[in-house]
């Protein structure tokens, strides 16, 4: 029996492995010749487990990784008029079993990282009509949501936008399983179900501050309210008698 040394079981490499790089390879080429997208850049990789929905109303840059059991899905809506809805610029990473749903507008900025089980949807079920079940409802009107460049979305994290815009700033981090429903400024970390900001880059300082301390400091930095006027005495109030002064003066034991 032929020993191994520790190094070459730290690099050992399956073989198999270049079966499904193979089909990944060829089912990007598949996509990329029979899908209509509005616009596919150069070297694009598709995992063959890609669910794809209206890929007409999509824009994906180049050099886009896109991994196993992933969802990328637009929905046609009058709202819309056919103009794209799914916009991936380039460098982007989608890590695996992550969801984008898009009825609206859905933009990642170049560089933008998606861990596994991410969810990112514009819009939601319908369900006002108590009358009515939800899955007959349809959709919601929903929003938009833009995550600018360079951000690191974390494992099992939800961007989630109902109505208005949802904004992520400049290399924006978002923990692991944190629900975002409103925007995030700039170099903010964002964790808890409803995310807020735990940590934040201050460029007058020059370094990380804890997003509650920040806060703190913008409180009481700004100045204090005016003491309310004091009302002014009825012109035609009569003056207290003698008595009244008497009754009102403390007892002297």
């Amino acid at each position: 029996m032929t020993s191994t040394t520790p190094r070459s079981r730290i690099n050992f490499y399956d073989p198999l492995r270049l079966v499904s790089k193979v089909l990944c390879k060829l089912y990007s080429l598949w996509v990329g010749a029979t899908h209509p997208f509005a616009y596919l850049g150069r070297r694009v990789s598709f995992h063959y487990t890609t669910d794809l929905w209206n890929t007409g109303l999509m824009k994906i840059g180049s050099l886009v990784t896109i991994h196993s059991d992933v969802w990328l899905h637009a929905h046609i809506s009058p709202a819309n008029k056919g103009e794209p809805v799914l916009l991936i610029d380039d460098h982007c990473f989608i890590g695996r079993r992550s969801h984008i749903a898009a009825k609206n507008l859905i933009r990642m900025e170049r560089d933008v990282m998606l861990a596994a089980s991410v969810l990112i949807q514009d819009h939601g079920h319908a369900y006002t009509d108590i009358n009515v079940p939800i899955r007959d409802q349809g959709v919601a009107e929903g929003g938009k949501i833009r995550i600018g460049q360079g951000c690191w979305i974390g494992q099992g994290a939800a961007i989630i936008c109902d109505t208005g815009e949802l904004t992520l700033g400049r290399n924006c981090v978002v923990a692991a399983n944190a629900v975002v429903t409103r925007s995030a400024a700039p170099y903010s970390v964002l964790s808890g179900n409803p995310a807020r900001v735990v940590k934040q880059y201050d460029p007058a300082k020059g370094m990380w501050v804890l997003g509650a301390s920040r806060q703190a400091e913008t409180e009481s930095a700004r100045p204090a309210p005016p003491p309310a006027p004091a009302s002014p005495k009825p012109a035609d109030a009569p003056e207290p008698s003698e008595s009244d002064r008497a009754a009102q003066a403390p007892s002297r034991k």
